[in-house]
């Protein structure tokens, strides 16, 4: 348990004010009127409150000495992260010339009366490249290439496959510029030739080409019915889409290959046919990140004295993008001095900085007196009267960024030629800055492992601090490697209102990765390895038929979906709401509990469990438990509830 602190005068105003009546009648006993409405009590009330708010602060002193040994122990604030998304940019029409977004431009939320509008930024210049149809080739599942370009010229029925079309039969439309994080669009007129395949869901796959191999692109809509009809595909090109040879023919392609079928999804007997086919640019999309970036701070001169400090104007700084760089002038140009995490390591002439992120303090090396007198410097001192410059930081951040898919639609900057601004996905990553109660929690942890991982609880601690953008994360042993230590991490979610959880939002991104598995190898003890990874979803179906005697049946059904989905959530799911426990099974009876649970459920007459593939939708047999392996989380995948109202 914690030291109880000390304190140091309990006594307040009442008390004080009684005392001092006390003294009245012992000194001044002539003074007889003691009532309020007397001056003289109106005098002693009034000290007594000084000294009741003296006395208070005076029981800070014992608050203000621990944090004061946190500090000398190296304990800082996490400073907050900043939320991060991808914001696609539509244009009001097809453009001749390239449209070029600076780095820096602002979208937002939309203002409401109770809140702020949250402001993001563009992290990278995006240049929209405009582009036009200029080759067609078809491809056979054989790797046989036809150019069909002066069929579709002449105005012919140009066949997308085979006669009999198998499976990566494909269509490559040749683009006349490679248009990388671009949003094209191909315009066809197709016939009604391919027949068999639901235009809902035809098992179609749009690609493009990356210089190594083909990338799936993200579509928006398909008014082509799987191209068996006029319409319209809006293809999102990846950033690594490059031009290549491809059939004798330099392009940028984009393809629509013919996928493996699902279970019961039709596939084609006959090839659709394609008459007219034009391509055009349509938008491009950027990450944007809830910070605003403050160039070129002039911290002031230097005194030519180890040990110095200075403060940034704005607050706090900061750090899960590139580190700060400090410019020091040194007479003939500037110099580079890095930021580290502490002077332990640095020798007398290293030129190291210390970044406290959460004061905005930019402090350089000491020099610490040795036992015979003579001066240690932890790093290189800057010379007298030299300018310090801070190129570049960062400020901003926090979970208000943490907006809903479709959130941001707010173009704050001037960009021609721009007509909307929309996100596809949830922003993320956005966590506020720790507060001093959250790190007094933490520094006895912190003192207790001394920043190594060595029980699984290290793994997940050291996991978190390192990317406290996370939900969860769990420490398991890795089955195929002894010694090895698997840390499986669960990003945070946004979910807009009435919108579902969806199976990407739980991947963690490649950064993210990237940093935990950086700070756990600096930590970890010599012979094991840290293997960070997600965890493994496994789909659940539940079909469920519900009687509803004396309620709205369409409300039921609704309800009854939310609670499943609520129930078998990764995150916020669970018996105590705090996430479906990693391995778990999910049990009939459980099931059967939540759903008769729902206001307006009369009777719970059938229940229904399939396991599914959460990415490809395949179900798999019924079971009446779904088990689930060490490393597994449960997700809900298109629950199907019937309710029927009174028999």
């Amino acid at each position: 348990m914690a030291l109880p602190a000390p304190n140091l005068d309990d006594r307040r105003f009442q008390q004080l004010v009684d005392e001092a009546k006390r003294y009245v009648r012992d000194r001044c006993p002539e003074w007889t009127d003691h009532n309020v409405s007397d001056p003289g009590v109106t005098l002693i009330e009034t000290f007594a409150q000084m000294v009741d708010q003296l006395v208070y602060r005076l029981n800070r002193v014992p608050e203000r000495n621990y944090l004061a040994f946190l500090d000398l122990l190296g304990v800082r604030l996490f400073p907050p992260t900043a939320a991060r998304a991808r914001v696609t940019f539509w244009l009001s029409a097809p453009q001749v010339e390239v449209v070029l977004l600076p780095a820096g431009t602002e979208v937002a939320t939309v203002r409401a009366e109770t809140t702020e509008a949250v402001v993001f930024a563009t992290t990278t210049p995006l240049p929209i490249v405009p582009c036009e149809l200029d080759a067609l080739v078809t491809r056979s599942a054989s790797g046989e290439h036809v150019d069909r370009t002066k069929d579709l010229a002449a105005g012919q029925d140009v066949r997308c496959f085979q006669a009999t079309p198998a499976v990566d039969d494909s269509t490559l439309f040749g683009l006349s510029a490679a248009a990388p994080e671009c949003v094209v669009v191909l315009r066809l007129d197709s016939r009604v030739e391919g027949i068999g395949v639901d235009p809902r869901q035809p098992p179609l796959v749009w690609e493009a080409w990356d210089g190594r191999g083909w990338t799936v692109c993200e579509t928006d809509e398909d008014s082509t019915g799987g191209l068996n009809r006029p319409g319209e595909v809006v293809v999102h090109l990846p950033a690594s889409h490059v031009e290549s040879v491809i059939a004798g023919r330099r392009a940028g392609w984009v393809r629509a290959r013919v996928s493996e079928p699902e279970a019961g999804q039709p596939f084609y007997s006959e090839s659709p046919t394609i008459r007219v086919a034009e391509a055009f640019t349509i938008g491009g999309t950027v990450a944007v990140e809830h910070a605003e970036a403050v160039p070129d701070v002039l911290l002031g001169l230097s005194q030519g004295v180890p040990g110095q400090r200075f403060t940034l104007p704005r607050t706090p700084v900061l750090t899960d993008g590139d580190p700060i760089t400090v410019l020091v002038s040194d007479g003939d140009g500037w110099q580079r001095w890095t930021a580290v995490e502490h002077f332990g390591d640095s020798g007398p002439g290293d030129r190291h900085v210390v970044l406290d992120a959460t004061l905005g303090e930019v402090r350089f090396p000491p020099a610490v007196r040795t036992a015979d007198g003579g001066l240690r410097y932890y790093g290189a001192v800057p010379p007298k009267g030299s300018a310090v410059l801070v190129e570049q930081y960062r400020t901003g951040g926090g979970r208000a960024g943490n907006v809903a898919r479709g959130a941001i639609s707010v173009l704050r900057s001037s960009v021609p030629y721009i007509s909307a601004v929309e996100n596809r996905e949830a922003a993320r990553g956005g966590v506020d800055g720790e507060t001093v109660a959250e790190a007094r929690t933490r520094a006895p942890q912190e003192l207790r492992v001394q920043d190594r991982a060595v029980t699984a609880s290290d793994y997940e601690r050291l996991a978190h601090q390192a990317a406290p953008s996370l939900a969860r994360v769990r420490c398991l042993p890795s089955a195929d490697e002894p010694g090895a230590a698997r840390v499986l991490v669960v990003p945070s979610a946004t979910v807009g209102h009435g919108e579902r959880l969806r199976i990407e939002q739980l991947v963690p991104s490649d950064e993210v990765l990237a940093a935990v598995a950086g700070h756990l190898d600096a930590r970890r003890l010599l012979g094991t390895r840290a293997i960070v990874s997600p965890p493994r979803y496994q789909g659940i179906t539940v079909v469920a038929r519900l009687v509803a005697p004396d309620a709205d049946v369409d409300g039921v059904r609704a309800a009854a979906q939310d609670a499943l989905h609520g129930y078998l959530d990764p995150m916020t799911g669970g018996a105590d709401g705090t996430g479906w426990a990693f391995g778990r099974a999910v049990q009939y009876g459980e099931i059967f509990a939540v759903l008769q649970r729902v206001p307006g459920v009369g009777m719970v007459e059938e229940i229904l469990l399939f396991p599914a593939n959460p990415l490809t939708g395949a179900r798999g047999g019924r079971v009446d438990r779904l088990e689930l392996t060490p490393d597994a989380l449960v997700f809900s995948h298109q629950h199907q509830v019937t309710v029927v109202g009174a028999q």
